[in-house]
């Protein structure tokens, strides 16, 4: 067999196909790596690789073409077929030599992905899987070349048929949903020419052993079926070549079968077995607390899909896979809205959009809209929307523990005082922790409902009235949570400041000013403050910063006794100060009368009266809860809120996931780097080893 190898290895060389082969690849590849990697900056290689695979449509024809239909046209086979050499290990030798010139390209690539970590930051493991699924996909079609060349005698044959078969397997996907949208038994069987598909999972950060199987029963069977044919012509015409030609027959059969039963045994098998996650930020893992909560469900829930199973989001497929797995209880059925419009009728009155969830038990239902499971940022110069974050887990995760709770948690956000009024997407995450919320002006009411499982007060601008901020405290003292956020403003605010003085709290005049250049983020009163642990900051201590605008410190005073305990969850460096006159300040240098740090920016204060606790949060700044402040701290600020929200409230289950990240920092390139890089890949290599091939042919002629 190694002399098979290398006697195919150096004919390709020496007839330039080899090196053409090599070149051409590297010379597309670096083509698309420099347009997606280097110019636009993404850190994701198979941006690159996968606009390659057409490529192999017409390369893997030329380079298998004359594997087998050359020799059996100059007769030159019949030296092989007699030698003492198995037919296995021809065919074994020449597939091991066509797979080492398609390795070439495969293992120059794979130091790209090394090359941009110098630029920033770089997910190796998604980079190395989507190589690996290009380096199966490859190899499979090399596999179907070698078969279809030992057909025919003819090379031009050999390349037509086996281009014919490549573009049946490029576009096998679309035929199917051309037959069938929702999908039937012609098209189970069509599904299983799919090639590119399993390519896909590779694609989107999984390391699919499913796709791996099925590659290598593609290169096992069509590999299996050369030998056969091949074996065939060592037989004439005669009772015995009838006898082995039953006898092939009956082996083709058999191997058939057990490639397609080993391929229907790895699809049986478990998501989190097959599909395993390499993405950076583990978006098909399920955490912990999505595991405890589902663990406990002791009712059937279906979450209905809003699409035809075949085209649904394949991030949110795997997403449900992993759910399904998990519980015998979660139930994933796909309704497509070609079949029945109307389905979604049932639970909602609103019009959902495609891919939407909608989450089902025997006490209510939840939808969870499409747009909702991916966080996207709105680029104003081009006009563009990006996907930033990933929050089908939370959303979710979030939706089972609606539907299958007993009672609804309420909140009642305090307006009337010029309360800054919040963001979209921060009513969005008070309802994801399954709370409901209402506005409540104090002055309708002569006390806060009974129902209210706490109170949010948004940074008034303007102080509460006395009989205001005596309902709030009247709410608290019976039991009652609060979070408060402060504002700085000139105006003298007691009575909203007595709530806060119950509790030991007071607010130190002016503006927090920080000193520590790695406590602020572009000026000095934008701050990143220390995070302190608590089971409050769980996942963002030690792991993310909080991002808090224009803040004011927060101190303790004489009335923290003993029934109030006091715990700092945000906190500045030693060398804070309070800016005392920074209406009319011209800098942010330390001046006479201004106080001195270090401060607290929030606070947790729980007060306990005989048998009565009741609990505050407070940040000192109007901007810490808002999509700019989050933008910044990556989801952090965000994440601190949920986290506040669900502490106070009564759940049978508390859901706080927090989005994962979608996509990865831009790299940063120079033009020149930008320049010289992209020649390197897609001029230098693949002329180098161009040239290099021409010369060994033209030396091969003369000689």
């Amino acid at each position: 067999m190694t002399a098979i190898y290398k006697r195919e290895l150096k004919s390709y060389f020496h007839s330039v196909i080899g090196p053409l082969f090599i070149a051409a690849t590297l010379f597309l590849i670096g083509l698309y790596f420099t347009v997606y990697n280097l110019f636009a900056g993404y850190p994701y290689i198979s941006y690159a690789i996968s606009s390659v695979i057409f490529l192999f449509l017409i390369s893997i024809p030329i380079l298998t073409m004359r594997i087998l239909a050359e020799e059996k046209r100059q007769k030159t086979d019949q030296l092989i077929l007699t030698a003492p050499v198995r037919i296995g290990q021809i065919v074994l030798g020449k597939f091991l030599a066509l797979l080492t010139i398609f390795a070439v390209p495969v293992a120059v690539t794979a130091v790209y992905p090394l090359v941009l970590t110098s630029f920033g930051t770089v997910p190796l493991l998604e980079s190395y899987a989507a190589l690996l699924g290009f380096f199966l996909y490859g190899v499979s079609c090399i596999a179907i070349g070698i078969f279809i060349s030992s057909l025919t005698e003819s090379t031009v044959i050999a390349a037509v048929l086996t281009f014919a078969v490549l573009f049946l397997t490029y576009v096998m996907g679309g035929i199917c949903n051309l037959i069938s949208s929702s999908g039937n038994l012609l098209t189970t069987v069509l599904e299983m020419f799919d090639m590119v598909s399993r390519f896909d999972s590779f694609l989107n950060g999984t390391l699919d052993i499913t796709a791996v199987i099925y590659y290598g029963s593609v290169i096992g069977i069509m590999l299996f079926l050369t030998v056969q044919s091949i074996q065939k012509r060592r037989f004439s015409v005669s009772v015995k070549s009838m006898k082995f030609g039953a006898y092939s027959s009956g082996l083709i059969i058999v191997g058939l079968i057990i490639t397609v039963l080993v391929n229907l045994v790895a699809a049986k098998l478990p998501v989190t077995i097959t599909k395993i996650d390499v993405t950076s930020d583990k978006l098909y893992t399920i955490t912990e607390q999505t595991k405890k909560l589902v663990s406990a469900l002791e009712e059937k829930i279906t979450i209905y899909v809003i699409a035809n199973e075949n085209n649904q989001d394949t991030l949110v497929g795997q997403t449900l896979e992993r759910y399904e797995e998990l519980s015998d209880y979660i139930n994933v059925e796909y309704a497509d809205p070609s079949v029945n419009p109307k389905f979604y009728t049932q639970y909602t009155d609103s019009a959902v959009t495609s891919n939407s969830l909608i989450v089902v038990s025997d006490k209510r239902s939840k939808v969870i809209d499409y747009n909702s499971l991916y966080e996207t940022s709105f680029d104003y110069t081009t006009y563009s929307t990006t996907a930033t974050g990933y929050d089908a887990e939370g959303q979710i995760t979030s939706a089972l523990a609606y539907v299958t709770s007993d009672t609804m948690p309420k909140a009642y956000i305090i307006t009337g005082h010029g309360e800054l009024t919040f963001e979209t997407s921060f009513y969005s995450a008070i309802e994801k922790e399954n709370v409901e919320y209402e506005q409540l002006s104090l002055i309708t009411y002569e006390q806060i409902p009974e129902d209210a499982e706490c109170i949010i007060i948004n940074a008034p601008t303007s102080d509460f009235s006395a009989d205001d901020a005596e309902k709030v405290l009247e709410y608290l003292k019976s039991g009652g949570k609060a979070i408060i956020m402060t504002t700085w403003t000139t105006e003298a605010m007691p009575h909203f400041e007595s709530i806060l003085d119950w509790y030991g709290i007071s607010i130190a005049e002016g503006v927090v000013v920080e000193e520590s250049t790695n406590h602020y983020y572009q000026q000095p009163i934008y701050l990143v403050p220390e995070v302190e642990y608590d089971a409050l900051t769980d996942g963002i201590y030690g792991s993310y910063n909080i991002f808090v605008q224009v803040a004011r410190g927060l101190v303790t005073n004489e009335n923290a006794d003993d029934s109030v305990e006091i715990t700092t969850l945000l906190s500045t460096s030693e060398n804070a100060y309070s800016k005392v006159n920074m209406a009319q300040a011209v800098d942010y240098s330390k001046e006479e009368g201004d106080v001195e740090g270090p401060f607290a920016l929030g606070m947790k204060a729980v007060k306990t009266e005989g048998e009565t606790e009741s609990t505050l949060l407070v940040y000192s700044s109007e901007g810490i809860f808002t999509d700019l402040s989050d933008q910044i701290a990556a989801g952090a600020n965000k994440q601190l809120f949920a986290n506040s929200l669900s502490s106070l409230v009564e759940h049978t289950s508390t859901v706080s996931i927090a989005v994962k990240n979608y996509e990865l920092s831009y790299l940063s390139l120079t033009q020149s780097q930008i320049v010289t890089i992209g020649l390197i890949t897609i001029v230098v290599m693949p002329l180098a080893i161009l040239v290099w091939g021409i010369v060994i042919w033209l030396k091969r002629r003369k000689a």
